[in-house]
């Protein structure tokens, strides 16, 4: 997961976080930060959460296909109920270059979550 998280995932948001600030530009601040939180929470994250869990169940040894079945409706449930959130506070209060920082430290424990719905809750 380390491997993912460093290799893959870091300089995916990177890229991702400085899009949405450029892109994602609206008539208000309020607006401009639920569009980027929205467009966190539909278009990243199932690329994120697919990229995760079929590079766990490769890793594993396992059918990615029956563990996307399996394992993405939980995990974006699951994401659901911390990263708007999150994000929101993120993207309001934290400069374009701590981003990727505070996911990180707020992963710490999702990751944790991540992986226990990875393994099926056993």
């Amino acid at each position: 997961m380390v491997l993912y998280g460093g290799a893959v995932f870091g300089p995916a948001a990177t890229v991702w976080y400085g899009i949405l600030q450029r892109r994602v530009v609206l008539q208000n601040a309020k607006a401009t930060l639920l569009a980027r939180v929205v467009a966190d929470q539909c278009l990243f994250t199932p690329v994120h959460l697919t990229c995760f869990l079929s590079s766990m169940a490769i890793m594993e040894g396992k059918d990615p296909m029956e563990k996307l079945r399996s394992s993405f409706i939980p995990s974006y449930k699951a994401n659901l109920t911390i990263w708007p959130a999150v994000q929101g506070v993120n993207f309001a209060m934290v400069p374009l270059e701590y981003r990727v920082l505070v996911v990180n430290l707020v992963s710490l424990g999702w990751n944790c979550l991540l992986s226990l719905i990875n393994s099926g809750g056993k």
